[in-house]
C-alpha cells in the first residue's frame, strides 16, 4: 500500500485543496483572476469565450479564456472568501480583482452604480485570524487604476469611498445597526471585500474589487427582493463582467508589475 503524502505547509495544503475546491489543475489557472460569488458570472465568461465551465458539482466552479484569463465563483461570505484567497497562494496569481454586488448606503448611490473601494472596514471577523483589528483592509492602487480607466473609457460614473463588510446576511431591520453603518459614513455594505483585502495582504497576492450596487438596503423600498434582484442583474452584469475582463486583460497585456515592493 503506497504510503500517503503527508501535508505540512500552507502551501502543501493549498496545493491539494485548489484543484479539490474547484475541479481546476493549477496549471490551468492564468496569471490574472476575476473573483466573483456569482454562477452565471461564470457561465456568462464561459460562454463568451466558448469555453468549459469547470468544478460544476464542486464547492467552487471556474472557467479560464484563451488568453489565460480565469473567472472563480468561490461563493457567498467572509469565509469563503478568505479560503480562496489562501488557496490560491498554490497559483500565485500575478493579480485579483472580485467583481460583488453590494448595498448603496447613501442617496448619492444609486442601483446601477460601481463602487471602487478606496478601503474596508472589518465587520465581518474572519479577517482577525490573519491581522490585528487595527491593520487597515485596502486594495491594490494600481489594479483599481486600471479598472479606473476602463469605467471612464465607457464614460461612466463611479463612487469611490469605504465599504463596512459584514458576516451579517439579514441585518436590514436591524435599526441600532443602521444608525452605526450612518455614523461611519461608509458608501456601500458588503460580506467580502474586507476579508479579500486582508488575506490577498497576507499572501501578498495584489487585489481589487469592482463592486456594483444592487439594493438601497438603508431604505424599506431599496431592500433587495426577488424581483429586484432579477432586474440588476438582467441590466447590469454583462457591463460589470465587461469591465472586469477588459481591465484584467490589458494588465495582462501590458505586461505592468501591479506590485512594486516585497512585503
Amino acid at each position: 500500500m503506497a504510503k500517503k503524502k503527508e501535508l505540512k505547509t500552507k502551501l502543501e495544503i493549498a496545493k491539494n485543496w485548489l484543484p479539490r475546491y474547484t475541479g481546476t489543475k493549477i496549471d490551468e489557472f492564468g496569471d490574472y483572476l476575476l473573483l466573483t460569488n456569482f454562477y452565471n458570472y461564470v457561465t456568462r465568461f464561459a460562454d463568451r469565450f466558448n469555453c468549459d465551465v469547470k468544478g460544476i458539482g464542486k464547492p467552487m466552479q471556474t472557467a479560464t479564456n484563451s488568453k489565460g484569463l480565469s473567472i472563480i465563483n468561490f461563493g457567498i461570505g467572509s469565509a469563503n472568501a478568505a479560503t480562496i484567497m489562501d488557496l490560491l497562494i498554490a497559483r500565485n496569481p500575478k493579480g485579483v480583482l472580485f467583481l460583488g454586488k453590494c448595498g448603496g448606503l447613501k442617496r448619492s448611490t444609486e442601483i446601477g452604480h460601481f463602487i471602487l473601494p478606496i478601503a474596508a472596514i472589518r465587520g465581518e471577523g474572519t479577517s482577525n485570524d490573519y491581522f490585528p483589528p487595527e491593520v487597515p483592509a485596502l486594495p491594490s492602487f494600481k489594479l483599481h487604476k486600471f479598472v479606473s480607466d476602463k469605467i471612464v473609457e465607457r464614460k461612466m460614473e463611479y463612487r469611490t469611498g469605504v465599504v463596512y463588510t459584514t458576516n451579517r446576511r439579514l441585518w436590514e431591520w436591524d435599526e441600532t445597526f443602521k444608525a452605526y453603518l450612518k455614523k461611519l459614513g461608509v458608501i456601500a455594505i458588503d460580506m467580502e471585500t474586507a476579508t479579500l483585502f486582508i488575506v490577498g495582504h497576507s499572501n501578498q497576492i495584489a487585489r481589487g474589487a469592482l463592486l456594483l450596487v444592487s439594493d438601497l438596503p438603508m431604505f424599506p423600498e431599496g431592500i433587495k427582493t426577488e424581483k429586484s434582484d432579477k432586474y440588476v442583474t438582467k441590466k447590469y452584469t454583462d457591463t460589470h463582467l465587461d469591465i472586469g475582463i477588459e481591465a484584467m486583460t490589458e494588465i495582462d497585456a501590458k505586461g505592468e508589475p501591479i506590485k512594486h515592493f516585497t512585503f
